[in-house]
């Protein structure tokens, strides 16, 4: 796992020395420093309806105390580098629903709702679910607990978003290629929808230009499966295989579709393409405004799934959006195609040279997305990478009821949060540095059911052999 922490010094100072005498001298320390405190808050003047970051919010007493003056539309965050006094903090006051407290270092912490809102607004999102909710035949997919899991790693709850379930399509993209077809084509019917897939994206847009009776153009690389490409033309979209990678396909795709005036409904952007990739990522975030009300319980830790970042990227504005509490989110992607890993690493959008394609096709990707990656960015510090090792073992172990009481039917792209779940878990400096413990809410995103059905029985056959 790559957590980034740049003062180290202090980290290290806060959480072997001075954090456990702090809390055992907390009374007597806070009312030395009560004078400046009570200056402190003269001077701020802290309206009822404020967002206040507390940095070095220590034993949480000053956070308590903004907490006290705000209202329901008012928030505070405390922030710290000590994990010793964070928990101190979280057992005495995390019940506050105006208070959420956070485990950074203060120099690079990057969740930040406005900028967030600058790449994908409050308004869009809520255009998304507000649109794709009337659709026919939406429902929310369900929220299911892994309470066999959760019991096994000693946590409180995972929850798991079952997108099998997402309009028959068997993927959440079913919410971001079709809404962008919606969106873009305002009722014309003399247009033409092109896009470059691996599979569920593609099968989206043919779907969405199915409802809407238009004509698709579906370009897939040899990579692709016959199974995926024949769903798409049953959607009545014509298929057209390109020699190569995804890459290939798409740049064929942005060749046919300018000489032949098509539009292209694509989730990745490029330099002035960047209105579709944010339509796709502001349908995703349904999901997030789903969960919101399938539980009462505030999420602690998301582990989300990134290929080019546009789940992850509309989660987490979905997030910003939509939930009180910001929880923890921990990227996860194949070990041979961490472009986002790279990325936050390097504090720049960083090409990953794929020598092997994952078995986890959709996530398989060597670049993150212009448009996620302005999100992410201002998201994320914590991210992680996984082999294709454990995706047949966990396909059975979802079908077979080992995480859960109910039989779940969960792809290969569904797998890696669950794996990287239980490698943080088995880790006990990585378990403490994320702050996972009996007290946490995760949430998994299960991504997509058996989109290629002939993938999804060999490892599960696969799989069965090793539980």
């Amino acid at each position: 796992m790559q957590q980034k922490i740049i003062n180290v010094e202090q980290s290290e100072y806060w959480n072997e020395k001075s954090g456990p005498k702090w809390v055992k001298n907390e009374d007597a320390l806070n009312e030395r420093l009560s004078i400046l405190t009570d200056e402190l808050f003269s001077r701020a003047k802290i309206k009822a309806s404020d967002k206040v970051l507390d940095i070095g919010c220590g034993g949480g007493d000053t956070t308590f105390r903004v907490s006290k003056l705000l209202s329901d539309g008012g928030h505070v965050v405390g922030a710290d580098i000590s994990h010793t006094l964070l928990n101190h903090a979280k057992g005495k006051f995390s019940y506050i629903d105006q208070v959420n407290f956070v485990h950074c270092d203060a120099q690079n912490y990057s969740f930040d709702k406005n900028q967030i809102f600058k790449s994908l607004s409050s308004k869009d999102i809520d255009d998304a679910y507000n649109s794709i909710s009337k659709w026919k035949g939406y429902a929310p997919t369900p929220l299911i607990s892994l309470n066999k899991l959760s019991k096994e790693l000693e946590l409180k709850n995972i929850f798991y978003k079952d997108e099998s379930k997402r309009f028959g399509l068997k993927s959440f993209k079913a919410l971001g290629g079709a809404y962008a077809v919606e969106k873009i084509t305002k009722g014309r019917k003399d247009i033409i929808v092109s896009t470059a897939t691996a599979g569920n994206h593609g099968k989206s847009v043919a779907w969405g230009a199915k409802n809407l009776g238009l004509n698709c153009k579906i370009f897939i690389s040899e990579n692709v499966s016959e199974t995926r490409a024949e769903e798409m033309r049953n959607l009545n979209a014509e298929v057209i295989r390109v020699k190569g990678n995804y890459e290939d396909s798409l740049n064929v795709c942005k060749e046919e579709s300018k000489k032949n005036n098509w539009e292209i409904i694509q989730d990745v952007a490029w330099p002035n393409y960047e209105l579709v990739p944010q339509l796709t990522m502001a349908g995703y975030s349904t999901m997030i405004k789903e969960i919101s009300v399938q539980t009462n319980e505030y999420i602690t830790h998301i582990f989300l799934q990134a290929g080019v970042g546009g789940m992850a990227a509309g989660i987490v504005a979905g997030v910003a959006n939509y939930f009180k509490k910001v929880p923890k989110i921990i990227i996860v992607e194949p070990e041979n195609a961490n472009c986002v890993m790279q990325s936050i690493e390097n504090n720049t959008p960083t090409s990953v040279d794929i020598k092997k394609e994952s078995i986890m096709g959709g996530m398989s990707c060597g670049e993150v997305s212009l448009v996620p990656w302005q999100i992410l960015k201002n998201s994320v510090n914590n991210c992680v990478s996984v082999s294709d090792k454990f995706v047949s073992q966990t396909v059975a172990m979802l079908a077979d009821k080992v995480l859960s009481d109910i039989s779940i039917e969960g792809g290969e792209c569904s797998t890696p949060g669950i794996t990287s779940l239980i490698s943080c878990c088995n880790n006990d400096e990585t378990k403490s540095a994320l702050e996972i413990n009996e007290n946490s809410n995760i949430l998994l995103i299960g991504c997509e059911g058996s989109a290629d059905i002939e993938l999804y029985q060999k490892l599960l056959s696969e799989g069965k052999k090793l539980i």
